[in-house]
């Protein structure tokens, strides 16, 4: 005799959560590519070749998304048969003018967005640091991509998503993504694509905010952790006041009082 086997809801909640959250690392892991250096050959086909973005593990649905994802779209099926070297060096200028020359004044790094001086490898570098020392990591090199770089917190919070240990380390990529990468990444990101040269790096930058934007969203009502609002994030992390020195005056047969 034959019997039907069903798994039972909370198997079925757990198979649909790892599946969820793969997705959702590999989606990071691509966007943080396309961030990490000027496109070449190989990646302009890869692109091309699996109908980049409507691959994507994540479905976009909100209207940013969905404008971000027909930018890109457009972008990639407007693609050259082959690759020639003058597209090639114009994106690659064009990502030096974003990565690494700084001329669009859109700077990668959280610090230049945060520190009231505009500068770089500050507090905000620090505190990133910190979230990947308490999971084990540290950057590559800081010196040549500091710890708050777009790409390396795109990949952390790529990691936290493909660690078996979902409720906690979910709960730590919401709360990641509050207080460090959605502080600025729609501030970077609207700059690139009011001012890149091209509309690919446009393209990359508008889709990687809303992606980013809206999966914050969805993790609210996976893991029940509400979005704070932006007065909750800045209050929050706001710089400890130094405490005030205390004198102690001492009394007869008595310790220490204030």
């Amino acid at each position: 005799m034959m019997v039907e086997v069903r798994a039972s809801d909370d198997n079925v909640s757990v198979e649909l959560l790892q599946t969820f959250k793969q997705a959702v690392a590999e989606d990071l892991e691509m966007l943080a590519l396309l961030h990490q250096e000027e496109p070449d050959r190989e990646i302009l086909e890869a692109l091309r070749n699996y109908n980049f973005p409507h691959y994507m593990g994540l479905k976009l649905v909100t209207q940013e998304g969905i404008r971000a994802i027909d930018l890109m779209s457009r972008v990639v099926k407007s693609f050259p048969e082959s690759f020639d070297d003058d597209l090639l060096d114009e994106l690659a200028a064009d990502y030096a003018d974003i990565y690494l020359n700084h001329n669009l004044q859109a700077s990668p790094l959280e610090s230049v967005w945060l520190d009231e001086e505009h500068l770089t490898c500050q507090e905000s570098m620090f505190q990133v640091r910190a979230w990947y020392e308490l999971y084990g990591l540290m950057a590559e090199d800081w010196r040549i991509r500091p710890d708050d770089d777009l790409v390396l917190q795109l990949q952390f919070v790529s990691y936290l998503f493909s660690n078996p240990n979902s409720g906690e380390h979910l709960q730590d990529a919401a709360r990641f993504m509050d207080e460090h990468l959605l502080r600025w990444l729609s501030d970077f990101s609207n700059r690139v694509a009011s001012r890149s040269a091209t509309p690919y790096f446009a393209g990359v930058a508008l889709l990687t905010a809303a992606y980013c934007e809206e999966l914050r969203d969805l993790l609210a009502v996976v893991i029940g952790q509400p979005r704070p609002s932006r007065e909750e994030i800045e209050e929050r992390m706001k710089p400890s006041a130094p405490k005030e020195e205390v004198s102690l005056s001492y009394m007869p047969g008595m310790g220490p009082a204030v």
